[in-house]
């Protein structure tokens, strides 16, 4: 998957300007997907050289000229074949993973913390999905909001984004447990030999 077909499927909820496009993709794509603003201005600029998207120019008195932009006929056709494709194994690269591996040579504080500060992100992350559910419910049990809805797609992404994050929670929380008690044998092992 690249970018251009994060941006193409976020456009699906409607012509957005570079800033409103950027902030609906941190909230309808974020858990599946990472990317800075700079990132997506650079892509949507290549995506309208190629014809997925168009730009119109917005003039605006008190504010500077905005552009907004819309997902082409091209657009929708290349997110279309897109989908059709077998989706790729989930590449992961997580710098924790790396420190984990290499925790017994390290300093299992050091390395307890950073566990620490994942769980405390991943709660804040799971708590902001699960607000970003409850909106998009709107009051609705699950079986309405699937019979009524236009678009289900953000809605089982953001489960997803839901259970990857309780999966870190537990993970974290496991990880924690045994690295103190390898740290308390370390250190009782270190308490001996002196």
């Amino acid at each position: 998957m690249s970018l251009q077909h994060a941006l193409l499927a976020t456009l699906l909820d409607g012509d957005a300007t570079g800033y409103e496009l950027a902030k609906r993709f941190d909230i309808a794509a974020s858990n599946f997907w990472h990317a800075q603003r700079a990132q997506l201005y650079a892509e949507l600029k290549r995506m309208e050289d190629k014809g997925l998207v168009s730009g119109e120019t917005v003039l605006q008195t008190i504010r500077p000229n905005k552009r907004v932009m819309s997902i082409t006929e091209e657009g929708l056709e290349e997110l279309c074949r897109f989908v059709t494709e077998p989706s790729d194994r989930i590449a992961l690269k997580d710098d924790l993973m790396v420190k984990i591996t290499a925790l017994d040579i390290a300093d299992h504080d050091a390395v307890l913390a950073d566990i620490e500060r994942r769980r405390e992100s991943a709660v804040a992350q799971m708590a902001r999905y699960v607000g970003d559910v409850e909106r998009m419910l709107h009051g609705r049990d699950e079986e309405t909001f699937v019979r009524t809805t236009h678009r289900i797609g953000p809605y089982l992404t953001l489960l997803r984004g839901i259970a990857l994050e309780e999966e870190n929670i537990r993970w974290c929380e496991t990880a924690a447990r045994l690295v103190a008690a390898r740290r308390q044998r370390r250190t009782a092992g270190r308490s001996r030999t002196a």
